[in-house]
Formats: C-alpha cells, structure tokens, sequence
C-alpha cells in the first residue's frame, strides 16, 4: 500500500516542479521582457581615419608597424624629397629672377623720369629760342617796311621764326614720346610684379609639398591595415594606413521598428560581447540613425511592387560606451555584441520625440 502511495505521489510532485518552473520562467521572462529590450545585432564602430598622402613619389621610410598605437602629429612615413626640393629650387631662382626683372623696370622708370626731365628743359629752351626768333620776325618786318633792311634780311628772320617753331613741336613730340615710355614702364612694372608674386606663391605651395613628404599622424590611435613599404611608388590620396581611435569605440545596435517605441536617448544599457566571456560593460543610448538600414545600401529595395511581404525594419541605434570601463579602451571595431536597454529609465526624449525635435531644429528659421 504504501509503495502504490509513492508511486502516485511521484508524478504529482514532478508534475508540480514542473509547473512552477514553468510559473517562474513565464514570471522571469514577463518581467524581464517588461523590463528590457534586447538584440544581438549590434556592433562595435570607431571613427577610424584613412591616412593618404597628399603629394607622390617613393617611399623612403615607413616609421610605424602594424598594430602600433600612434600619437597626434606623429611622423608615420617619409617620401623621398629629393624632386620636391629640386622643384623648389627651380621655383625660387624664377621668383628671383621675377624680382630682378621688376628691380629693373624700376631702374629704367628711374631713368625715364630724368630723360623726362631733360625733355622738358628741351621744349622751354625751344620755346624761349622761338619766342627770340618771333621777337626778331617782328622788328627785322618793321624795320623793312621803313626800308631801313633788305627784304633778304626779313625772310631770313621769318625763316628762323618758322624753324624756332618747328624745334619747340619736336622737343614736344620727344617729351610726350618719353612720358609714354614712362606710362609703358609702369605697366610693365605691374605685369613683372604680379608674375613675380605668382612665383612666389608657386615657391610656398612647393614648399607646403616638401613638408608633406613628411606623413602625420592627424589623429591618435592603433595602426591597421598598413599597406605601405619602403621604396614602393605612391600617388596623391593612395590609402596607406588606418589609425583606429580604440579609445573612442562606440556600438551601433540594429532595433526592430518594433521596439523603437520604448526606446529614449540616456537609456543605460548593458553591452556584453563574446570575446570578453561573462563580462559586461555599460553604456547609454546616445542617438537613433535618420533612417534604416536599407535606405543606405547601394541598391535600394523597391516595395512598389504587386508581390510585396512585409519585413520588420530595423533601426541603427548609437550607444555610447562609458570611457570609464576597464573594458571599454579593449573594444574593437567589427566585433558583435549583445546589448539590452533598461526601459525603465524614462527621463530622456522618447523615439518619437527625437525625430520632431530634429525636424524643429531643420525648420527653425534661425
């Protein structure tokens, strides 16, 4: 009898246990369910740079190696500088013979104003001689008149009057022709000038290439994808290396459309990636992306068509890692993590909110 009892009893208790593991699983998941949301669609980003030249030649050095962290302002490369420098040599012996030229036009203006001055005492003795000429035209006619000279005497002195007055108009022609050659001096002066400043800007941009040969770091950060070796040829804007800000990671969580709508900026959220095992790190909902996913790929999905299903979209959310977690300088671009938002915090600006601030702030007539 008391072995019948037991064997009732046992299925009723398994029976039981199991009913309330299932009780507490539904209440855990309830709960956890009202509490989170969650998703292993996320990922680790970095405003990573692409380092290029902005000049060609041969590499000289490389100074970096893969995986080096780098500090701002660090030389990474060297390309040979020898072109460059002979380049600018060539432009600044023509900036100097530009500035010669226009030192010469100055001499020569120098010069034109006492040929000027010359000119013009030329045309005041020319003219005092022909004022004494037609001085003497008029006494010599006078005096012929009265019959006190010959008339050979009068045409004589009317002959010198005439000659008088033809020296004074070319004494005037050669002063005016000077003073053109003067005005031509000035313009050639501008045009020597202006070439000359283009030398020299010619020069500084040369030399702004010559520093460039020196490849900076513009950023700090680890050296990735160095694809650059001594003595190989490069062009302007060839990427050579990556430098990744690992101290500056942040997540890009992928949310269903679905679970936007308890979504808010500040949120805390718990980020937990695989290759640091049980570890978690912290982080808070930063920004939600101006559109999904799809609306960036390079064929966009065409929904006006006669067979359409519908798909839950998802939505690139910005998560903000905490730079005070040990674990946060570890984070690597590309790595996957699982992210779960506590819900509960509800200060910060709802989804929906975010997007009509956004549009205010794109249609604020300030």
């Amino acid at each position: 009898m008391a072995a019948d009892s037991r064997r009732k009893i046992v299925p009723l208790v398994v029976v039981g246990a199991a009913a309330c593991a299932i009780a507490a699983g539904g209440a855990w998941w309830w709960v956890n369910r009202q509490t989170y949301e969650t998703t292993d669609n996320a990922f680790v980003q970095a405003d990573k740079v692409t380092v290029a030249p902005m000049v060609e030649g041969y590499v000289a050095e490389v100074l970096v190696l893969d995986n080096q962290a780098v500090a701002p302002g660090q030389v990474l490369a060297r390309i040979d500088p020898a072109t460059i420098r002979a380049r600018l040599d060539q432009a600044e012996a023509n900036a100097r013979a530009l500035e010669a030229a226009v030192r010469a036009v100055d001499d020569k203006a120098a010069l034109e104003a006492a040929l000027i001055a010359q000119k013009a005492a030329g045309v005041r003795s020319a003219e005092a001689q022909a004022k004494l000429a037609h001085a003497e035209l008029k006494r010599y006619g006078t005096l012929a008149g009265e019959g006190w000279v010959s008339p050979q005497r009068a045409q004589s002195a009317d002959a010198a009057a005439d000659q008088a007055a033809a020296s004074v108009a070319q004494a005037q022609a050669t002063l005016e022709a000077e003073r053109r050659a003067a005005q031509s001096l000035g313009a050639s002066r501008d045009q020597t000038l202006a070439q000359a400043a283009a030398a020299r800007a010619a020069a500084d941009q040369i030399r702004i290439d010559l520093s460039r040969t020196e490849i900076r770091a513009p950023i700090a950060g680890v050296v990735g994808a160095r694809a650059v070796r001594p003595g190989q040829y490069v062009r302007a804007g060839a990427a050579l290396m990556s430098l990744v800000p690992l101290g500056e990671t942040y997540v890009v969580a992928n949310f269903k459309e679905t679970q936007l709508s308890r979504l808010r900026i500040g949120q805390p959220v718990t980020i937990k990636a695989d290759a640091f095992g049980g570890r978690t790190l912290s982080g808070r909902i930063d920004s939600f992306a101006p559109a999904t996913g799809s609306e960036f790929a390079l064929i966009p999905v065409e929904n006006a068509v006669g067979n359409f299903t519908k798909i839950t979209q998802r939505l690139p959310v910005r998560i903000a890692v905490d730079r005070r977690d040990p674990l946060a300088a570890a984070l690597r671009p590309g790595l996957s993590v699982d992210v779960k938002v506590d819900v509960t915090d509800r200060t910060g600006p709802a989804f929906a909110d975010a997007a009509a601030g956004a549009r205010l702030a794109r249609n604020d007539p300030r």
